[in-house]
């Protein structure tokens, strides 16, 4: 495993996250496909022992069973300041008002909750999981600003929204002297480039990690395009992100993976390690070999040819994962 600095901070991370939405009781929330307590801690196991430090969740994830599963499993296999613990905010917890967004109400109860059943007394890299336009700039910042100088958490970070609004929340920040974010995670694969037009720009240049979610586009780059998975057939927001016309990109992956004699995923997770801008994709696991594979990507080294060949297919898409 390899490790590097996210973004312009001294924090280090390994080039791989595990994703732990994939960690969940499966009746709660809305990912029926998750896997139970049981079968996530042995894989959550098998992440550290191949040097994956940093591991990311969400509050909405199975209704909080991830943020429970993940912490209670790293309390045993782990030292708590040799890992970073990711987590978000926004997402509905519950009905009713304030159970949703990022207003200073929302923040402070869910960072409580979200400690609660991680089962730590901080968090390394808190995350706003989208965009609120319902709640001004400043309030967000404020007080995701007010848990750093708590204690609460040590890092922020954004996750998927337009070039502006990010731009917008970090220098506003600035213009206050509040904390601002060290990093970006966003939808960016093989499938789907459309950050390389405003958002990583932006990020390289005002030094913020980037953390690409669904880096394998939803398992399409690891198998024969059309065919159908036990997630594939129940995720409605995946549904909505790739079209027809990247199939094309698929069997390119294809061609080069059986060149190189590796699966398809160690293809498609080395070329987004190849970008500059990319500091770690989060990589869900359900079995052990999708550990495996993610880890030997980090050593993987694409030529420019196949890079530009992997390149070559893609068609601009509508903006999508916002």
């Amino acid at each position: 495993m390899q490790y590097v600095k996210l973004g312009s901070t001294g924090l280090d991370v390994s080039r791989i996250c595990l994703g732990c939405m994939t960690y969940g009781v499966p009746d709660r929330g809305t990912h029926e496909w998750t896997l139970d307590e049981d079968a996530a801690r042995p894989l959550i196991r098998q992440a550290l022992e191949a040097g994956i430090t940093f591991f990311d969740t969400a509050n909405v994830y199975s209704d909080g069973t991830s943020e429970e599963i993940v912490g209670k499993a790293l309390r045993d296999f782990a030292r708590r300041d040799e890992i970073v613990i990711a987590t978000k905010v926004h997402g509905r917890m519950r009905p009713g008002p304030n159970g949703a967004g990022l207003s200073r109400k929302a923040i402070m109860t869910e960072i409580d909750h979200s400690l609660a059943r991680l089962g730590t007394d901080y968090v390394d890299l808190y995350q706003i999981h989208r965009f609120d336009p319902d709640t001004p700039v400043e309030e967000t910042m404020e007080a995701l600003h007010d848990l750093v100088k708590a204690g609460k958490v040590r890092y922020i970070g954004a996750s998927s929204m337009y070039a502006w609004q990010f731009s917008k929340m970090q220098y506003t920040a600035l213009l206050h002297g509040w904390t601002t974010f060290v990093s970006m995670q966003n939808h960016y694969n093989l499938l789907y480039r459309e950050e390389e037009r405003e958002m990583l720009p932006l990020c390289a240049d005002l030094g913020v990690g980037v953390l690409p979610w669904s880096p394998l586009a939803r398992g399409r780059l690891t198998r024969d395009w059309g065919t159908t998975t036990g997630r594939s057939a129940t995720d409605a927001f995946g549904s909505t992100l790739y079209l027809e016309g990247d199939r094309a990109v698929v069997e390119t992956v294809t061609r080069i993976a059986q060149e190189r004699g590796v699966p398809r995923a160690q293809v498609a997770l080395a070329w987004l390690l190849h970008q500059d801008t990319v500091t770690a994709p989060i990589v869900g696991a359900s079995k052990p070999q999708h550990i495996t594979d993610a880890v030997a990507a980090v050593e993987l080294r694409l030529t420019e040819k196949q890079i530009e060949e992997l390149q070559a297919p893609y068609t601009p898409h509508p903006v999508a994962g916002h």
